[in-house]
This record gives C-alpha cells, sequence and structure tokens, in this order.
C-alpha cells in the first residue's frame, strides 16, 4: 500500500480484519500496571470469533497488569499496515478457563499453558474498538469499531 493508493473504504477494513487475524499468530499486547507502569510484549492469541485469548504467567507483571487493570490493547502491524484494539479484560485461572477458549487456544498456537508448571492464566479481551489502515491516508475513517459496535460501512 502507497500512500498514492486510494484509502480503503469501511467494509472493506471491516472485512480485512478477521483476515488479518486469522494469517497472524502473534500480537503485541499493551497494557498498564495500578501504578501505571507501561507493558508492551508479544503474546500469542487466539480468537472465538469475538474476542481474544491470550495466556501468560499469572505473577508476571503483564499478568499482573492485565488481571488488575482490566484493559489492554492488541496491535498488530507496522506504520502501513496497523490494526488496534482497546479492550475489556477477564482473567481464568488455568482450571476455569472454558475448554473450547483453551482448546482453540492450543489447536492454534500448539501450547497448551494449563500443562505448565508455572501457573498461567488465561485472558479473554472484548474488543470495545478496533482501529485499522494502511499508512497516514487511511487514518480518516480508521475506526471500525466504537463502544464494541462495528461502524456502518
Amino acid at each position: 500500500m502507497k500512500i498514492t493508493d486510494e484509502p480503503r473504504d469501511a467494509a472493506r477494513r471491516k472485512r480485512d480484519v478477521p483476515a488479518r487475524l486469522g494469517r497472524e499468530r502473534d500480537v503485541w499486547v499493551a497494557s498498564a500496571d495500578a501504578d501505571g507502569i507501561p507493558y508492551l510484549v508479544a503474546l500469542w492469541f487466539a480468537r472465538d470469533g469475538e474476542s481474544f485469548w491470550l495466556s501468560t504467567r499469572a505473577a508476571n507483571p503483564t499478568g499482573r497488569a492485565l488481571r488488575h487493570g482490566r484493559r489492554a490493547r492488541p496491535a498488530l502491524g507496522d506504520t502501513q499496515d496497523v490494526m488496534l484494539v482497546d479492550g475489556d479484560v477477564e482473567t481464568y485461572d488455568a482450571g476455569q478457563v472454558p475448554a473450547a477458549a483453551a482448546e482453540a487456544f492450543t489447536d492454534r498456537t500448539g501450547w497448551d499453558p494449563r500443562r505448565e508448571s508455572a501457573a498461567y492464566a488465561f485472558f479473554r479481551v472484548r474488543p470495545r474498538a478496533v482501529q485499522a489502515w494502511h499508512g497516514v491516508h487511511e487514518l480518516p475513517g480508521r475506526h471500525v469499531m466504537r463502544d464494541g459496535v462495528w461502524t456502518s460501512p
């Protein structure tokens, strides 16, 4: 995509988001602890069509920030193909995570955090806002979801 290319319309962007999520396995996850200290880590993810499912150690800084902050910003891409998601976080201990979510995560990543000796948690991120753009020329119209509702084309 070049800055001189015609910007994608809203309908195309909304189609591109799930396609992109289907291709990617890693997502950058931004969170912050109670003191506002930010954390940015790459995590594997799975989707159930509505939410992202992430897993990391429950006691590490990111796990604590996700659990206590209850907000996250998963992001994909470089400056020419950006996708930002703002979402609400629910935490599940390995024994409490819905089986379908844990199995989808294992199938997608090849790794089952429930089998680790360290305490891992699963984090469900429900999108509240999604932005998608290819370069600065697509900044107008980049919001494809607001308040948990997909925007109209």
